[in-house]
């Protein structure tokens, strides 16, 4: 495997991160402020830097790699595999401006694929309308359960304006991009860590929908929620990202994080980043710093231990509400990944809206909020 990376900010032109090396036909993931990615020259720039490169873009709330964390850039990361081979294929969760059922849209994206020693998906989704619980159910739907999905959903900054994906083309809403790898000699782990701490009674949802919360003990939701807030509620929706809820379903083994991504005070409701099922019982969650930089490191063991090479490539996809507490120092979690994985692996990777993966042991993906997740690769 070859890597080539490259960074542009709104004042800069492209400058080198890397060596910059010939590669020969590179899967070239591009992630990026949304404003910057709109721009319609940026394609043609692209790909006269990588002229037979296959391109993925992704909007971020933030770009990843192991020399900074950058809200107002472009990065490109550029891979050039040797020993395995990639196809990529694409569905949109929206038609005529309507949106479809995600469900079927991920179910049928992964049918694309020629599932003969198909190793690893890599997922780039829009984060703004689809629904990222039924989008993974969906992908679930399409495998045997001997499948590895990991990736994330395209951010915007904590704007919750617009987020954009494409392959090959200039990036559009409702986009959602499946990078699938093969090869024998191919070689990926995966991990996920939160660091959240839950604090406070635990609740039984008692009114749901989708990913509206209504009623907690057949209390309204919003108003519980307030409450415990205290004078943070005066901060909503924004506040919310700080204080996710812990879900635990009953048809589910494991608990999951939640964030709130906007209120309606009309409704005294709360509408999540992914679904949440009545007679799961909640609790709210809050962190800081060292926890969250903790937890960074332990993924990074975690998907660390169980492999047999050293890893080549490293895509971190970490939650926007994560970069919220980390503030001034949200290239530390990132420094601890690089501690545990090594400089000799390249790092890439975004601030999400959403990140996915299975549970650690587990094969089904999951949406999960809040988290660090790592998925490592090598030839």
């Amino acid at each position: 495997m070859k890597t080539v990376q490259l960074k542009k900010t709104i004042h800069t032109q492209w400058e080198y991160l890397s060596e910059n090396n010939t590669l020969q036909k590179p899967l070239v993931l591009v992630f990026g402020n949304r404003f910057l990615l709109e721009d319609t020259k940026l394609h043609a720039e692209i790909r006269a830097l990588f002229p037979d490169g296959e391109f993925v873009f992704g909007s971020s709330a933030g770009d990843i790699t192991s020399h900074y964390v950058d809200d107002e850039s472009i990065t490109i990361t550029a891979i050039e595999f040797e020993k395995s081979s990639y196809v990529i294929k694409t569905a949109n969760v929206l038609e005529n401006d309507a949106k479809k059922d995600s469900f079927e849209t991920g179910k049928q994206l992964i049918e694309q694929f020629d599932s003969e020693r198909l190793k690893h998906v890599f997922i780039v989704s829009e984060g703004s309308f689809v629904n990222g619980s039924q989008l993974t159910l969906g992908m679930n739907a399409a495998t045997d359960d001997n499948l590895l999905i990991t990736g994330g959903l395209c951010g915007d900054e904590a704007r919750f304006k617009k987020t954009l994906a494409s392959y090959n083309e200039l990036p559009k809403p409702g986009e959602i991009v499946a990078i699938g790898l093969y090869g024998e000699t191919l070689e990926v782990s995966f991990a996920i860590n939160g660091g959240w701490i839950p604090f406070g009674p635990e609740r039984i949802v008692t009114k749901s929908s989708s990913n509206i919360l209504y009623e907690l003990d057949n209390k309204p939701a919003l108003d519980l929620y307030k409450k415990y807030l205290g004078e943070k509620s005066k901060e909503l929706p924004a506040a919310a990202l700080l204080y996710p809820l812990k879900v635990k379903s009953t048809n589910e083994k494991q608990s999951i994080v939640r964030t709130i991504l906007n209120i309606d005070e009309q409704e005294n409701s709360m509408i999540l980043a992914g679904d949440i099922l009545e007679n799961s019982r909640v609790q709210l969650m809050m962190t800081n710093v060292d926890t969250i930089v903790d937890a960074s490191e332990k993924a990074a063991t975690t998907a660390l231990k169980c492999r047999k090479k050293a890893p080549e490539l490293a895509i971190l996809v970490s939650c926007i509400g994560r970069k919220l507490v980390l503030d001034q120092r949200v290239e530390e979690e990132v420094e601890e990944v690089l501690e545990v994985i090594g400089a000799a692996t390249t790092i890439c990777g975004l601030y999400s809206y959403g990140e996915i993966a299975p549970f650690v042991g587990e094969k089904n993906c999951q949406l999960h909020n809040q988290t660090m997740t790592i998925t490592l690769i090598s030839e």
